[in-house]
């Protein structure tokens, strides 16, 4: 079953657009980009979640984002 968003495709991807722009424009390499971007799910986290929701938010994103991997070329 696909998961139903309540963003458009349209916000997600000029969000994401924004953001890779930011990592882009300050050369970040592949590790500093993925540190940042790590990081600011933490801040967002540890910002916007309740104390006793939070890992088990960060349990789901990292399961979607293992997810969201593609493994082959």
């Amino acid at each position: 079953m696909a998961i139903v968003s309540k963003y458009s495709n349209e916000q997600v991807e000029t969000l994401m657009s924004d953001l890779l722009g930011v990592l882009e424009k300050h050369h970040a390499n592949t590790d500093l980009a993925l540190m940042a971007l790590g990081n600011a799910a933490t801040v967002i986290i540890n910002g916007k979640i309740a104390p006793e929701h939070r890992a088990t938010l960060a349990q789901q994103f990292a399961k979607a984002l293992a997810a969201s991997i593609e493994t082959k070329a």
